[in-house]
């Protein structure tokens, strides 16, 4: 092998004080970048026929962490594990959809779906009705509100024999409010899983 012409270079040899300096003005450059942000964006909407905003609405959904539910859960709680709002009853105010169920340390409890409202001078929500009670021994998988209707894809089971470790019925619900109650159906039908 033949000796290189060119003395070895102090630089290509790391030391602890290099990794100490390029560790310096990282952090500075983060610390610098922290401080220096730009202006937040803002939109200008153009004026005219095609420019149409919805009305500013004051109300806001229910918040189901507010809410005393109608599920006897012993010494557990309850939990809320989805929730969904629109304005269902066509009054202006958004309600609120929420999905809880016990907190149970093992297994799959079964999920109950509840509607709640809030008047405009109630310190707490409040439960207006029970889309899924408990006891049907559902688990709820999606929800959603949209246009005043409630949707669901639920597991349940085909009868009491079926053990809880293993829905074998799927379904995809929804309800609509009409003449003062909520209507249920099951638009694409039960399926079993």
């Amino acid at each position: 092998m033949q000796p290189s012409a060119v003395p070895e270079l102090a630089h290509t040899h790391t030391r602890p004080i290099h990794w100490v300096a390029t560790a310096t003005a990282v952090a500075g450059v983060v610390a610098l970048s922290s401080v220096l942000q730009p202006n937040p964006a803002t939109a200008a909407q153009a004026a005219g026929p095609q420019s149409q905003q919805a009305p500013a609405t004051t109300t806001t959904a229910p918040n189901p962490a507010h809410v005393d539910f109608p599920i006897d859960c012993g010494p557990v709680k309850a939990l809320v594990v989805k929730k969904a709002s629109g304005d269902l009853d066509g009054d202006g105010r958004p309600e609120t959809v929420a999905v809880v169920h016990c907190d149970a340390p093992m297994g799959t409890p079964p999920d109950a779906v509840y509607v709640l409202t809030q008047a405009a001078d109630a310190k707490k929500p409040r439960v207006v009705a029970t889309l899924i009670a408990p006891k049907a021994r559902t688990n709820v998988k999606t929800l959603t509100v949209s246009d005043g209707t409630v949707l669901a894809d639920t597991l349940g089971y085909s009868s009491d024999s079926v053990p809880s470790c293993c829905p074998d019925v799927q379904a995809s619900v929804k309800w609509q409010w009409k003449n003062g109650t909520f209507l249920r159906s099951t638009p694409a039908g039960a399926q079993s899983v």
